[in-house]
């Protein structure tokens, strides 16, 4: 028995999780069709999804397709929870893309799309709804190959469209999908070309297309009466490939999701890539920690694999499955068990948005830090900054939808109430030039028995932060200079205006320490030995000095937009675009629409999501998507609270070092 690692894929409200529950209703696995309105479907079991009738997180479910399994997973519709499709594609062997035959093409199916094929990840088309008022799979046929992809292959025809009785009825690949198909397969190519092209040779042809990731067979049908499901159901089973891997080979897998059980334990939801993992195995996981490259380890207590409709408990999981872990008590959303897998790194854009989260009336303050703590682990996106001086929690989000989920979801898992501050947007800092700064060991009223030179310097944008040494490794140990290489990437966390600092040079300049002292008989003395500390503490004042004499520039971030519009709507909309600093690049217009492209700044896109309806008279259809970050407008400087002990003032940092650590005392240097 083969598996198959299954992805169901969509804009919101296209039709992903009544797909879903069609699919386990013809596989037999439940005998009663579930809703989205009425809140009973397998997949949506939070009490937040069924209410609101969207899906937030990922979920896993089985059924048997032929001599296969089949785990389905159902993915978030919504791009505000585009975090928890990314985890998801890392593990998919292929996938379904929903699109609704009323509304068609909208702009989370263009992302999605554009995703699946960088990653060459076997995609079937399904256009739903066809028996919806207003469905024309035709005109959605067209918008597919000009937005998605041109390699679409029509796997049948549509009728009684917009009733009850819609069906699908599938056919042979048509003349323009043999042309499609012939320019992938050479030997389907010399076939045609001699006009004896077999049925059998457009079947592997289009196997072979679409396991490649090339062809993408498009299915048409309704979820709500299960119209062509049972054609989409043969082309899952004929043309996706199945989970391939090892059992017997070196243990490799990733943990795509992690929620928490009755007891509040973490349960790990992984897929094997590579070997056989067994009950009472010790698996690494996670990054390097350790100055010698090692991973943390814990011991695998339970194991639960998907059949059936369920996951059952099992002594074990092996290579191309999908299975639930317990005992990783301290994993991660992301992390690799075993050899670690190929990565694509982040799919999609980091949230561009924050928000500071504060108890409402009769709100412990801690307990609800705590179980903003515990939301953070499921969503590794989803970023908190906590500010000890101020009691305050900062959470960074894709959008408003993101931000009344959390809300809610605090409310019903935690019991706890809260209020959010505006939104506002998350900038980042670069530097305008060159800065150097040195403190010496004993010398100048340095408190700490280090020496620290640094230079700060611009790199390109998208490049990431790069340490390097101008001074010899082996000046002093080791573990000093890894102290000074973690502090430096932890202060970037902060820039002069305390916003991350992500794509720079630090080279370290100069480097100096106090050998081991130790009195007779007494041991270590800690006042006249240089330790990490010395060195932790010391490289944000040199850090940020040098950065400072460099000189920062806030940037802001920016999205792309693509908006569709009657074009007797520009007169009203083009004077508020420009007032929301909006700046269209290109504009087409094709009859009575007219297609704007351009730019807007992220802190205006929920602004302009509120006006297009008044100014449109509700027609205009509005894509939007991270595209780069670009520099704050003149005037007044964006900036943000600083969270840390301020190693910008000398005398606040080391009186607020001291309170936090003790460490600071009379006897040392200085």
């Amino acid at each position: 028995m083969h598996v198959l690692n299954l992805g169901i894929l969509a804009h919101v409200d296209a039709g992903k999780t009544s797909l879903t529950e069609r699919l386990l209703h013809s596989a037999g696995v439940i005998d009663e069709l579930g809703g989205v309105d009425a809140g009973n479907t397998r997949t949506d079991t939070l009490e937040l999804e069924r209410r609101r009738g969207i899906t937030i997180k990922s979920a896993v479910v089985s059924f048997a397709l032929g001599d296969a399994t089949v785990n389905l997973i159902d993915t978030p519709g919504h791009p505000d929870f585009i975090a928890e499709v990314e985890r998801v594609l890392g593990v998919l062997d292929g996938a379904v893309l929903v699109v609704s035959a009323v509304e068609g093409v909208q702009p989370q199916t263009r992302v999605l799309m554009r995703t699946l094929r960088r990653l060459r990840i076997p995609t079937l088309v399904f256009v739903n709804k066809i028996d919806r008022r207003g469905a024309c799979p035709d005109r959605v046929l067209r918008a597919v190959r000009e937005r998605l992809t041109p390699a679409v292959v029509p796997m049948g025809t549509a009728h009684g469209l917009g009733t009850r009785a819609a069906r699908f009825v599938p056919a042979p690949p048509g003349p323009d999908a043999l042309d499609a198909l012939a320019d992938l397969d050479d030997s389907l190519l010399t076939a045609y070309v001699e006009d004896r092209v077999s049925p059998d040779d457009v079947r592997a042809a289009l196997a072979d297309g679409t396991r490649r990731a090339l062809a993408h067979p498009v299915y048409c049908g309704s979820a709500h009466t299960g119209a062509g499901v049972d054609a989409l159901i043969t082309g899952i089973r004929d043309l996706l490939p199945p989970a391939d891997g090892d059992p017997g080979g070196p243990l490799s897998g990733t943990v795509f999701k992690v929620e928490r059980g009755p007891a509040g334990e973490k349960i790990a939801y992984a897929r094997l890539f590579s070997g056989t993992l067994r009950v009472r195995d010790r698996v690494p996981f996670g990054p390097p920690a350790g100055e010698d490259g090692s991973r943390a380890e814990a011991r695998v207590t339970a194991v639960s694999v998907f059949d059936g409709g369920t996951d059952t408990r099992a002594d074990e999981v092996r290579a191309g499955r999908i299975a639930r872990l317990w005992g990783l008590a301290d994993v991660r959303i992301g992390d690799a068990l075993g050899a670690p897998p190929t990565t694509h790194g982040h799919l999609f854009a980091p949230p561009t948005l924050e928000t500071v989260v504060d108890p409402a009336d009769g709100t412990d303050r801690r307990a609800l830090h705590r179980a903003l703590t515990r939301l953070a682990e499921q969503d590794p996106l989803i970023g908190l900054r906590h500010d000890e001086v101020r009691q305050e929690t900062h959470v960074s989000l894709y959008g408003e939808v993101q931000k009344e989920v959390i809300e809610a979801t605090l409310a019903e898992e935690s019991g706890l109430r809260a209020t959010f501050r505006e939104t506002t947007p998350l900038c980042v800092e670069r530097p305008l030039g060159e800065g150097e700064a040195a403190a010496f060991n004993q010398k100048d009223g340095n408190p700490f028995l280090a020496t620290v030179g640094l230079r700060v310097a611009p790199a390109p944008p998208g490049s990431g932060v790069r340490f390097g040494l101008e001074v010899e490794l082996g000046s002093m140990p080791y573990a000093f200079f890894k102290a000074v290489e973690d502090t430096v990437r932890e202060t970037l966390g902060q820039g002069l205006y305390g916003w991350r600092v992500p794509d720079c040079v630090v080279t370290m300049t100069h480097s100096g320490y106090s050998p081991r002292q130790s009195h007779a008989h007494q041991g270590f003395d800690k006042s006249m030995s240089s330790t990490g500390y010395d060195f932790r503490g010391l490289t944000p004042l040199v850090l940020m000095e040098a950065l400072r004499r460099a000189g920062t520039r806030v940037h802001e971030p920016v999205h792309r937009f693509r908006l569709e519009t009657p074009a007797d709507t520009l007169a009203a909309l083009l004077p508020a675009l420009a007032g929301l600093r909006a700046v269209p690049a290109t504009t087409t217009t094709r009859g009575t629409v007219c297609e704007l492209e351009g730019t807007v700044p992220a802190a205006h896109v929920h602004a302009l999501e509120q006006r297009l309806p008044g100014l449109t008279r509700g027609e205009a259809e509005l894509e939007t998507a991270f595209d780069h970050y670009a520099p704050a407008p003149p005037g007044a400087v964006p900036r943000r609270p600083r969270t840390d002990l301020n190693p910008l003032n000398r005398k606040e940092y080391l009186l607020n070092l001291t309170r936090r650590t003790g460490a600071l005392t009379s006897d040392k240097p200085g």
